[in-house]
């Protein structure tokens, strides 16, 4: 799988479903806002269960399984069809883990330092994580500087919302936006599909209006 395809829209959902019921419901509604990417995170017991039956019954769109903390979630979001994985934070084994198994993984960093292992590892698309917490977009400029020759991309998550996600999307280092504000967990679990259409065809509409 190519990581230009998966980003394309530059707009990941990141999602946490309680209950595996839901997972095929939301991704069809996120389809229907015109998003074709969605990180379920690893953080319910129904996780692995919901990236399979997405992976089944909707395969219109990219799956990816996120909150990857451990080698042994990397291999549980393999075994359940997850195309990419995410983690919080850059984890030498999970790292490895995927690696070995050619799977993509964007870990996630906060600091320069982090962002210099992880290029070390070879790792080009990296999380910036939590975003907001930690400089949002000023910090994303800051890395930049010394970075920005290096062919390294970000994916900025946590805190970003439709009315700051046009500053982040004029950043050429920032590939795409992990948002769970279309679909917060409170949405997925009163299956409030309309509204995370009607929100994920709003972010999507943004996303095109800025492009330049």
């Amino acid at each position: 799988m190519q990581i230009d395809s998966l980003l394309r829209q530059r707009l990941i959902c990141v999602a946490v479903i309680d209950h595996a019921d839901g997972a095929v419901p939301l991704a069809e509604a996120l389809l229907a806002g015109g998003l074709n990417c969605i990180e379920v995170t690893f953080r319910t017991a129904g996780a692995a269960d919901s990236i399979a039956r997405i992976r089944k019954s909707v395969p219109q769109i990219y799956v990816g399984a996120g909150t990857l903390l451990t080698a042994d979630q990397v291999k549980q979001a393999m075994d359940a069809g997850a195309q990419f994985g995410v983690s919080p934070g850059l984890s030498e084994i999970v790292s490895t883990t995927a690696q070995k198994n050619d799977f993509p993984l964007f870990p996630g960093v906060i600091t320069p330092t982090e962002v210099m292992r992880a290029l070390e590892l070879g790792w080009q698309h990296l999380k910036f994580f939590p975003a907001e917490t930690f400089g949002g977009v000023n910090a994303l400029k800051a890395l930049s500087g010394p970075f920005g020759h290096t062919g390294v991309k970000f994916i900025p998550t946590s805190g970003i919302t439709a009315v700051t996600l046009p500053n982040y999307l004029a950043l050429p280092q920032v590939a795409a936006i992990g948002g769970s504000w279309m679909a917060e967990r409170k949405l997925v679990a009163e299956k409030s599909w309309g509204k995370i259409t009607a929100l994920t065809a709003e972010a999507i509409k943004i996303i095109a209006a800025a492009k330049i």
